[in-house]
């Protein structure tokens, strides 16, 4: 293994940062709500479900994990009873609050950076109110070591993009690091609320200030692009404070307060530093100082100060106007300073004045407060979340400006979180690494009889049981009743002020989190089949994790392909195509539709094509064959059935004519002719939009049947406007635009003409008004792409070159048509579709499928550009022929990436139909993609979440199926002919990278193993256990000195949190139900469990192997009592009959140093105890040592085994490489690595007959290791040397050993080694990738495209992948290994480039784009693992 690729395939989901602000709209676009609210306040009591005049304008929501950048709208639904039914998909969560049914998360935008984002600021757009105001916020990001990025939204494109850049790092600017190479934290940023300024912190001591724009200033100039005259908020110059000149040393924090005229800064630093040894001599060490801030002439007075803050003060928080000043919280207390008063709440006994002068009030409870998270829900009350997830409200009690006292009062308890931000005035969020992050809705009550409501649930996330609920309509109501007894009130307090505040809480909406995977194990799933081959036999495996921590750690299951839950199978050779229809009889209608609403109707026929006939079966309940007793047409193949006329008919189209069926009778036939000949004409494809038929002909030709409501027939219109032209399609689909304001109409040149009219207008002949506009979408072979409206057919929208696949389309009267599209008579579209699915704000999708298997997916949006008025005018006169049409010039087009696709070969023969939209398959929406390569397509938060389905080969047909006993499942024929019924796996979440099931554990889990023969998984968990002080000191006792320790007395009536550990053996429950605990093994007290693992050893009496599970411990009594640790033994008997499994321990043996790695070698147990490395043999009753190893590893943090090779990782002192010799029973140190090296993660990668070491570190990056001992410069073999080391820019920390898959690629290539192994890895943020080997070739080749990539491609904020992927040493010396490593998350651009732009690339590296892409190809199909 000389060369490899990283590649992601698991974005992190661990949120680190969160903020709020107006990025892509400004507070006044939500001002007309507001006002209409106003109008009415005087009949206010009167319609209680007025829109919630509490909500106001809302912001959006930026999250950032790891290097994902993502913005998100809060959408809120309002309390009426019509939008119910209109989203049954999905019902509502949490109930009816303050006139809101819900509110949920809407992806706007996501990026994946090439840095990760150490903090993120909102540079505010200066509006003192923040509900009216035209300007927008920006973003700001901060990357290490000192590079500043502002963003902002960009209307065109839909997406942000970058303003400026700040970069304070390199040769130039090493003098700011005064001499230090590593810093604690990276650089971190706070804005001005008023939007003036932003200090970033770089480097400890050097604090940037960024200086906002004036509003009226040049910004002007450039206001025109952004449209509609919202600019954002920009940054005009930085300029530098060094704060070691003001005496300002090791800053803990800053914040600029409110209520100044010129922004102030507030610095917490320490004048000497102390520690916990030291607090009786130095205490109350920190300080904060406020500096009046002046951009324009660059001066920072200090304006005031306050001195004798305790030593441990960690964070302030700028109380709002009116009251300003700022809030210090430290563990113990909590301060409050303005210039003119201050007041101290003591939260516990640790809690000491500085001198007897001043005065503390003590709060109610005790509580410590370090490592809390905090926002503010009104102007005077701040809502703190603890280290155990508690959120508790503080509030100012205040006289005017003046805060007399401060009260702290219990509320709820959460998940534990990494930040928290308030979303406009009633919303908040809980971002969480450790755990799902939620989304609260809150509301302020003046009452104080609500107090009493205090014990009622806490706010969690995960809620496996209501989240099942959500599955259909009927069960909504109960989901609320569920959900309900989360809304929370907060405690009264003893005073007797009864204006006391309460609020009350309710869970909106979650984002799912895996992180941190600390540790996990691959396993099969319940469902397996065991005679798949191949890639389908990766459908049987799946990815059990340790994550989470303290009462948010859960075991969480991951599949990346979905298998799908079988109810009945069939062999059905021959088949075609499938289809389902509904039958509504026009007698039964009228109290039909009231009883069920439009999703939960059964089907009525399935009708199945064969090669030479058409079967038709009946669905209500169970499958009958009913094809002798229907009129439809069963003499041959169908092309395609489906149901017009609101379900009261069905048309089936057959390849020379049609039928339309009222249930079985047949009500009208059509044949079809071509215009200039007696031949019957052939068709090719269909498609329908209610009550339109649109056909394509075998010779490129298109037809549309238009029917007739009232009388429910149909006639054929020829479209004579298409038999002139001498242009050939080559796709061509219909599009629905439901509901009653269509999408694409807002998007005409005159939209303000059409709102408001439209509803009438529309029904005359009986429909309903709100079906929407038509419109059919066609591609031509020249790769142009237009949209005409039905059925006047006229052109509203046209794009040239659609297929070279640019990342924005808009109508291309407005835009320089590119002469390139000669290049491309090889590439057509083969299948379009163009869907909306249900949801108020849905924008449309778009889908291309090309002939080289290329899917180009495209999300609408609208833009009105204010620069294109001029250019139209000229244009819109040759137009204008045809009265009553407009453009569709507001309607761009923005190209979504689909990377985590692989795409398949398509072959020569005749295209099928691919796409299959659904509305509702186990509560999803979204659409499936038959074919060699099937996936599903689901749409969750306006994002396209893709998983593929890999267990049945390629899949031909695919359709619905809604009844009795398969309830919102589906059914598809797989290529050997079998017919299969299933359902989604409904405990599975999708809205997710990969389908993801949690189990909450309630505990801490830290190390898993799978036990393959008992099919059972052992896991370490510790739960924290609270014990008297008393009792947990009497344990740091060294039992056999006998020495008391003398403590003092005093204080010891409280109680101390510690962690208990045990090993649970847990059973993956077959009914897909939670799963069961079949044995817990508890540790001694004090005695945590390091490492559990499955042994296979051989017993040297009866020479029988023997499959044991061992767990290594350590005795963790302070540092007054050398460490001890067990080594035990325990045989696993799993019993059918009785829920729990037998597990006996067989052997324990104590021994000196903490056992913290275990592993089998040839039947022998090699034991890592402290500093020594012990190899026992297993006699049957106990373990003697035969070999040891007494080189200095300090702690070993893994050991892994391949033949008789032994690496260990050293949590100081990098990776060592050992061999055993059964013959004379010894282990050798073959070589090591001489650099220091804290090791997270080690494991071997094998490449056909080469073995490299791989080792992950505690800096984020990865090196692969190899040994040479005829290579001189390791020093006769002693030395590993470095075969190639990588960024990967999250701490790995588990890598699995899997066999690389066939690539499927037939060629001189094809004899690919058998035996070559990628790694997967596991990160701390939920991230999960793999590194794959490769060969030579490929590598040079790829390699040479991502350095062409690196310039070829705008990258989001300005970041270089380059230095991005460099070795990150810390300081520390390290000697550059080479770079034989190429970046997937760079190459995946490659296919987001126009075709034009990716032959060029291919040519300037003297290849082809085929080659390029049949590369990247082959290492996914590679790597499709689970």
């Amino acid at each position: 293994m000389s060369y490899a690729a990283y590649k992601l395939m698991h974005a992190p989901t661990g949120i680190d940062n969160c903020a709020s602000g107006f990025i892509t709209h400004s507070p006044a676009d939500f001002a007309p709500r507001i006002l209409s609210v106003q109008t009415t306040e005087d009949i206010d009591s009167v319609w209680p479900t007025t829109p919630a005049p509490g909500v106001g304008p809302i912001p959006n929501l930026i999250v950032t994990a790891a290097n994902v950048l993502e913005v998100y709208t809060v959408r809120v639904s309002e309390n009426d009873a019509t939008s119910n039914n209109k989203d049954s998909v999905q019902p509502q969560r949490g109930g009816l609050m303050a006139g809101l049914s819900g509110a949920s998360l809407e992806l706007v935008c996501s990026y994946r950076l090439h840095g990760n984002v150490e903090s993120v600021g909102v540079l505010s757009s200066g509006a003192e109110d923040r509900t009216s105001g035209r300007r927008r916020d920006s973003i700001i990001l901060t990357f290490r070591d000192a590079k500043i990025s502002i963003l902002e939204f960009d209307d065109s494109v839909y997406g942000l993009r970058t303003r400026s850049m700040h970069c304070f790092e390199g040769p130039q600017w090493l003098h700011l690091k005064k001499g230090r190479e590593s810093f604690a934290r990276g650089p971190f940023i706070k804005a001005d609320p008023l939007g003036r300024c932003a200090g970033v912190l770089v480097y400890g001591l050097q604090m940037i200030m960024l200086k906002a724009a004036e509003a009226g200033g040049l910004v002007g100039d450039d206001g025109g692009s952004s449209g509609g005259g919202s600019v954002s908020a920009r940054i005009q110059s930085s300029y530098m404070i060094s704060l070691r000149d003001l005496d300002v040393k090791h800053v803990k924090d800053f914040i600029f307060v409110h209520g100044y005229i010129e922004p102030v800064l507030v610095i917490l630093h320490e004048k000497e530093l102390t520690w916990a040894g030291r607090l009786p001599y130095k205490h109350h060490s920190c300080v904060i100082s406020a500096l009046s801030i002046s951009t324009s002439l660059k001066q920072h007075p200090l304006i005031w100060s306050a001195i004798n803050l305790p030593h441990d003060a960690y964070k302030l928080l700028a109380v709002p106007s009116p009251i300003g000043g700022v809030l210090v919280i430290c563990a113990n207390t909590i301060h409050y300073h303005s210039q003119s008063a201050s007041c101290i709440l003591a939260l516990n006994n640790y809690a000491v004045p500085m001198d007897s002068s001043q005065e503390m009030s003590r709060s109610s409870f005790s509580v410590e407060l370090d490592a809390a998270n905090a926002t503010w829900l009104s102007n005077d009350v701040a809502m703190l979340s603890t280290k155990s997830g508690e959120l508790l409200l503080l509030t100012l009690v205040h006289d005017g400006r003046i805060v007399q006292k401060l009260d702290l009062s219990k509320s709820k308890a959460s998940v534990l979180t990494s930040g928290i931000t308030t979303i406009g005035s009633s919303f908040f969020f809980l971002g969480s690494r450790l755990g799902d992050s939620l989304l609260v809705q809150f509301h302020c009550g003046a009452g104080s009889s609500m107090g009493a409501k205090e014990e009622v649930g806490d706010i969690e996330g995960d809620l496996p049981s209501t989240k099942r609920l959500r599955r259909s309509s009927s069960d909504a109501l109960q989901d609320m009743a569920n959900d309900d007894e989360i809304s929370l009130y907060g405690s009264e307090l003893n005073n007797a002020q009864s204006s006391q505040k309460t609020f009350s809480f309710t869970v909106r909406d979650s984002l799912i989190n895996v992180g941190p995977l600390k540790d996990f194990s691959y396993g099969l799933r319940m469902n397996t089949d065991q005679n798949a081959t191949g890639v389908a036999k990766q459908s049987n495996y799946e990815l059990v994790c340790c994550s989470g921590h303290g009462k948010n750690g859960s075991l969480c299951v991951l599949q990346r392909s979905i298998r799908p839950e079988i109810i009945t199978q069939e062999s059905i050779p021959g088949c075609k195509g499938l289809w389902t229809v509904y039958h509504k009889s026009s007698r039964n209608q009228a109290e039909h539709s009231k009883t069920a609403t439009e999703d939960e109707e059964y089907h009525a026929y399935l009708i199945i094509s064969l090669e030479s006939r058409t079967m038709v079966l009946q669905t209500v309940s169970n499958l009958e064959e009913v094809t002798e007793n229907v009129d439809y047409f069963v003499q041959g193949s169908t092309i395609y059935v489906g149901n017009l006329f609101g379900r009261r008919r069905v048309i089936q189209v057959y390849s020379r004519g049609a039928r339309i069926l009222d249930g079985a009778f047949m009500t009208q036939d059509l044949t079809f002719r071509a215009t200039n000949s007696e031949a019957a004409l052939t068709v090719s494809s269909v498609s329908i939009a209610d009550p339109y038929v649109l056909l394509m002909m075998t010779d490129g030709s298109i037809q549309l049947l238009v029917g007739d409501p009232s009388s429910c027939t149909m006639s054929i219109n020829n479209l004579a406007a298409f038999q002139t032209t001498n242009r050939t399609i080559s796709a061509c689909t219909l599009y629905h635009d439901r509901g009653t304001e269509p999408w694409l109409r807002k998007t005409s040149t005159d939209a303000w003409l059409l709102t408001g009219v439209s509803e009438p207008v529309e029904g005359p002949d009986g429909t309903p008004p709100d079906q929407g506009d038509i419109y059919c979408v066609i591609c031509y072979e020249n790769g142009t792409l237009e949209i005409y409206d039905v059925p006047n057919f006229c052109c509203v929208f046209s794009v040239e070159s659609f297929v070279s696949g640019r990342p924005f389309i808009g109508d291309n009267l407005f835009q320089e048509s590119s002469n390139e599209s000669q290049k491309y008579q090889n590439m057509k579209v083969v299948e379009l579709a163009m869907h909306r699915w249900h949801g108020e704000n849905s924008r449309p999708f778009l889908f291309g499928i090309l002939t080289d298997g290329t899917i180009l997916c495209y999300h609408a949006y609208m833009y009105e550009g204010s620069e294109t008025a001029s250019k139209s005018q000229p244009v819109n006169g040759q137009s204008s022929s045809s009265p009553g049409t407009s453009r569709l010039k507001n309607l761009r087009f923005s190209r979504v990436s689909l990377d985590t696709y692989t795409r398949e070969d398509m072959s020569t023969e005749t295209h099928f139909p691919r796409i299959t939209m659904f509305k509702n398959i186990g509560g999803c929406p979204g659409f499936f993609l038959s074919g060699s390569r099937s996936a599903w397509f689901m749409k969750f938060r306006e994002r396209i979440r893709i998983h593929p389905q890999l267990c049945d080969g390629p899949i031909i047909a695919f359709t619905v199926l809604h009844n009795m006993y398969c309830n919102h499942g589906f059914i598809y024929v797989t290529s050997q002919g079998t017919l299969k019924i299933c359902q989604l796996p409904s405990l599975l979440s999708y809205d997710n990278h990969w389908p993801v099931q949690k189990i909450p554990l309630k505990a801490t889990p830290h190390q898993v193993t799978y036990f393959a023969e008992k099919n059972l998984y052992p896991l370490i968990v510790s739960v924290p256990v609270s014990k008297p002080i008393t009792q947990v000191l009497s344990t740091l006792v060294d039992q056999e000195s006998g020495h008391q320790i003398e403590h003092d007395t005093s204080n010891l009536d409280g109680t101390y949190i510690i962690e208990e550990f045990e090993v649970r053996i847990l059973e993956p429950e077959s009914s897909g139900g939670p799963w069961q605990t079949k044995g817990t093994i508890h540790m001694q007290t004090s005695e945590n469990a390091l490492t559990v693992r499955v042994v296979t050893l051989t017993n040297t009496t009866t020479r029988e192997k023997e499959t044991l599970l061992a767990i290594g411990t350590a005795y963790v009594q302070g540092e007054d009592v050398a460490a001890r640790g067990r080594a035990l033994l325990f045989s696993v008997e799993s019993s059918t009959e009785n829920s729990q499994a037998k597990v006996t321990e067989v052997y324990s043996k104590e021994m000196k140093g903490a056992i913290s790695a275990l592993a089998s070698i040839q039947g022998y147990l090699l034991v890592a105890s402290g500093p020594k490395v012990i190899l026992h043999k297993w006699t049957g009753s106990e373990l003697n040592g035969v070999a040891f190893f007494d080189a200095p590893p300090l702690y070993v943090v893994s050991l892994n085994i391949v033949k008789n090779f032994i690496l260990i990782g050293d949590v100081h002192k990098s990776i060592y490489f050992l061999s055993w010799k059964e013959n004379g029973s010894q282990l050798t140190l073959l070589a090591k690595d001489f650099g220091s090296l804290d090791c997270f993660a080690t494991e071997f990668l094998i490449d056909g007959s080469t073995l490299s070491l791989m080792v992950s570190d505690d800096q984020k990056n990865v090196q692969i290791f190899y040994y040479a001992p005829k290579v001189s410069e390791s020093w006769k073999g002693q030395k590993l040397l470095s075969r190639a080391e990588f960024h990967v820019g999250a701490h790995v920390t588990k890598f699995l050993r899997l066999q690389m898959l066939p690539a499927s690629s037939t060629g001189p290539a094809a004899s690919v080694k058998t035996n070559r192994f990628a790694l997967v890895f596991g990160t701390l943020d939920g991230s999960i990738g793999c590194i794959a080997p490769l060969d030579e070739l490929t590598f040079r080749r790829l390699q040479s495209l991502q350095k062409k990539l690196v310039d070829a491609v705008p990258h989001v904020a300005g970041l270089n992948p380059r230095s991005f992927r460099q070795f990150h040493s810390n300081g520390k010396a390290h000697r550059p290994g080479p770079d034989s490593i190429v970046d997937c998350e760079l190459l995946c651009y490659y296919d987001m480039l126009p075709f034009e732009n990716q032959h060029e690339i291919a040519n300037q590296i003297g290849t082809t784009r085929a080659q390029i892409i049949s590369n990247l190809n082959d290492l996914a199909l590679g790597t499709s693992f689970l």
